[in-house]
């Protein structure tokens, strides 16, 4: 791989860079391939994937001695792993040294699609605490609406908003992380083809929108609140030039995630780094110096609010109607539902946590969503007809009848093909790999209707 000239040139005097040693590697190309496990699904990777090391920074991350083919993976279709880029695993130390996670937190990715920081976050945060997953491009929402859903929790939600729109709810986050879009020197090695769109003109474009971004999602930040902003950029202009803009234009004051401990980071290979001006910490990684890809992360923290802060309403606790039929029903469908809360929207039943009642409110009110909690699925006469959300869904009951099926007809059922199981079983039932359920089929003696989602399907062959 030949990288351009003037990046290598915008580099030169950048902390760490390492001319000789960073070239060679992007010339190898030799990306390591890293998933994090889904700890609400699975407590050790699965066992068919060839697991080399752990991730130093991350508690559920691993490396892979080889890339397998996660198209014809069950286990990744069930949600129970991520396929992850190491380097933006450090988001977990990042969380862990600014914010105490036992609190009740409201977070916010901003800029979250497909979903690996979301699913990290959702990983970490305890069951009280509300994240909301935001994606201004609306293809891009609908990957990351299917991502969350494998995650399979009901604190989880997502909207298709601009950052801007975040500013009706002044002071309501406690902890906003921003992966922002960026030019993507640091990806270089993993795609190739981006090298052709890098450019000078890309990159102060790119660190423009970045001030805007921040600039329109700092009111949402209550004061005393944590800012997370990262890259998958090298250029200084995208990473240093922004810590000194940040504390040029908001109140804000930078933390040091390593503080307590400077040794751990430098055993990782990561590069502590000082902006020009402020001398603001933020941490960089050089391909050559960690296993991992480029990367970039600073935290702040807010220290002045300049806004009208925001009251969250009291909501008195409300049922759209009596319930009772619908109760005995989804006592069937779902695990502990006494401690859920269900709500009817266009036909739709969702469940979500009762502490975020309010929560919903507030967001309904000034944002878009697009998912909220867990979508169950719709009323039939009878029963549920249960969505593809519910199957992946940590809350689904063990009352659910589950088909195991061998890995060729997961595979089959992954496809939409038609199959027919040898089962005894009638009706409504999760369809699983090794205990883990996929979707949705039903049984109908000699016949198996496939109720996975047709725009998850997989379209190519076996290799």
């Amino acid at each position: 791989m030949s990288l351009p000239q003037a990046l290598l040139d915008s580099l030169s005097q950048v902390t760490g860079y390492q001319a000789d040693s960073f070239i060679k590697t992007h010339e190898l190309g030799d990306s390591p391939t890293s998933i994090r496990i889904n700890p609400s699904k699975i407590d050790i990777p699965p066992a068919h994937l060839k697991i080399q090391d752990p991730v130093p920074w991350n508690n559920n991350g691993y490396y892979l001695s080889e890339r397998p083919a996660f198209t014809f993976d069950p286990y990744f279709h069930a949600g129970t792993y991520y396929v992850q880029e190491a380097s933006s695993m450090f988001l977990e130390y990042a969380v862990r040294q600014s914010i105490d996670l036992n609190n009740e937190l409201r977070v916010l990715d901003l800029c979250a699609a497909p979903g690996g920081k979301s699913t990290l976050l959702a990983s970490l945060l305890n069951s009280d605490s509300l994240l909301v997953s935001n994606e201004v491009i609306k293809s891009r929402a609908n990957i990351l609406v299917d991502n969350m859903s494998k995650w399979g929790l009901t604190n989880t939600y997502v909207t298709n908003n601009d950052p801007k729109d975040f500013s009706r709810i002044g002071g309501y986050f406690d902890l906003i992380v921003v992966d922002a879009p960026c030019s993507g020197s640091g990806l270089f090695r993993r795609d190739p083809e981006a090298v052709t769109e890098w450019s000078l003109d890309n990159v102060a474009m790119c660190s423009h929108r970045q001030q805007r971004i921040l600039a329109d999602v700092w009111d949402s930040l209550k004061e005393g609140g944590i800012l997370l902003y990262s890259t998958c950029s090298y250029s200084e202009a995208e990473n240093e030039t922004i810590m000194d803009w940040i504390l040029d234009n908001l109140s804000a004051k930078n933390i040091v995630l390593d503080k307590k401990d400077t040794t751990v980071l430098d055993q990782w290979g990561i590069i502590r780094t000082a902006s020009a001006k402020h001398e603001s910490i933020g941490y960089r990684f050089y391909p050559d110096q960690v296993k991992g890809e480029g990367f970039f992360l600073a935290a702040f923290q807010k220290i002045k609010a300049d806004y009208q802060p925001f009251y969250q309403p009291r909501v008195k606790p409300q049922r759209t109607k009596s319930f009772k039929q619908e109760k005995n029903i989804l006592t069937h469908w779902i695990d502990d539902l006494e401690d859920k809360m269900w709500f009817e929207k266009n036909e739709n039943i969702y469940l979500i946590n009762p502490e975020h009642e309010a929560d919903l409110k507030v967001l309904q009110n000034n944002l878009y969503i697009k998912k909220a909690g867990i979508l169950l699925g719709q009323m039939g006469a009878k029963d549920l007809i249960p969505e593809h959300e519910l199957a992946l869904s940590t809350s689904i009951s063990t009352k659910v009848p589950v088909l195991d099926v061998s890995y060729e007809e997961a595979i089959a059922y992954l496809r939409k093909d038609d199959f027919v199981p040898d089962t005894p079983l009638r009706g409504w039932c999760g369809v699983a790999y090794e205990g883990h359920i996929l979707g949705w089929g039903k049984a109908l003696g000699n016949r198996f209707n496939n109720y996975y989602p047709k725009e998850l399907r997989i379209l190519s062959r076996l290799p």
